[in-house]
């Protein structure tokens, strides 16, 4: 690594043990930030409310002063029992397409992030993926934590394990496959991160306002590299919170992953580092085709990759005028 990236990696890692959850709450109540939770989630009934039962239990009801103020799921169009489960569990549930509907949703995970600017209120906004299990809320509070005990840490991504049947460390196929040889080689000065493409993150409302949102998997990076060019590496941070386990995909859908992930990075290459001026030349959809086995041998399947951005939620007039109001 860069000589820089070796001194932000000792700087800016920090440990969720290192700021206990006492300290944090003296922090909130001192500075009197506000903290939104939001779970983008897509057909995840069987996890999603174990997921909200926690962080209700641990961060808000079980707590003199809540850490976390709001508690948000934005279903992105689940055909299953998830709103309900959600509901049921304690947070407040919000479809996608009741959202900003003067425009019309398209699927992906980072149209719903984006979205939910629109929806909540805090300071900080915490997103959380709704696959996870055996869910800790040090997933919550530890990547909270810097955020609300170092002033100048704007954008904090959880680190963890991922195990992949029963293998530590062997998860995170498209992070080792795509990501990192990207960054390391285009972007080295973000080649500390231990899990850029994680979906665990914090994030100051006032940089997350500023910044353009990839509307699929390339979300992530995106976010990650633009907050990079708007606020410096040293206003990046990440937090160790153990382990993560999830629902694996297969390979085929890990390929149609990195192949967004990819389109979002050539992208910021070739129009250079100005976040706020890359999302509206960024509607080009490419294709990816894969081939499967038939009765009568492989078939090709094509499949467009996501690729539309989003533009700042800053330029949104509905969100100006809500900021104003």
């Amino acid at each position: 690594m860069l000589e820089e990236v070796e001194r932000w990696f000792a700087d800016r890692s920090w440990s969720a043990a290192d700021r206990p959850l006492d300290q944090l709450l003296c922090a909130k109540r001192a500075a009197g930030t506000t903290v939104s939770v939001v779970l983008p989630a897509l057909d995840e009934e069987e996890t999603v409310g174990a997921i909200v039962e926690v962080i209700r239990r641990d961060l808000i009801d079980g707590l003199p002063v809540p850490l976390v103020d709001e508690l948000i799921v934005v279903d992105s169009g689940s055909t299953d029992r998830t709103a309900e489960v959600a509901a049921k569990a304690g947070a407040r549930v919000v479809h996608r397409d009741d959202i900003l509907p003067r425009i019309p949703a398209v699927h992906g995970k980072g149209e719903v992030l984006w979205r939910s600017l629109l929806v909540t209120t805090g300071d900080i906004v915490c997103f959380v993926d709704a696959d996870l299990r055996d869910f800790s809320s040090v997933f919550v509070s530890g990547i909270v934590g810097p955020l609300l005990t170092e002033p100048d840490v704007q954008f904090v991504k959880a680190m963890y394990d991922r195990p992949l049947g029963g293998s530590p460390g062997q998860g995170g196929r498209v992070t080792e496959l795509v990501a990192r040889p990207l960054l390391n080689l285009h972007w080295p000065r973000l080649a500390g991160f231990v899990q850029p493409l994680g979906g665990e993150y914090a994030v100051r409302r006032t940089l997350l306002e500023r910044l353009p949102f990839p509307v699929g998997y390339g979300v992530e990076l995106g976010l990650l590299v633009d907050a990079l060019h708007t606020v410096g590496l040293d206003a990046l941070a990440q937090v160790d919170v153990g382990v993560r386990l999830h629902r694996h995909q297969d390979g085929q859908a890990l390929g149609r992953m990195a192949a967004a992930i990819y389109r979002t990075a050539q992208l910021r290459l070739a129009h250079g580092h100005s976040p706020g001026h890359r999302w509206g030349s960024a509607r080009v959809r490419p294709e990816l085709t894969q081939f499967e086995r038939g009765p009568n041998g492989f078939v090709p399947r094509t499949y467009a990759v996501d690729t539309e951005e989003r533009p700042p939620m800053a330029e949104v007039k509905e969100y100006s005028g809500r900021r104003v109001a």
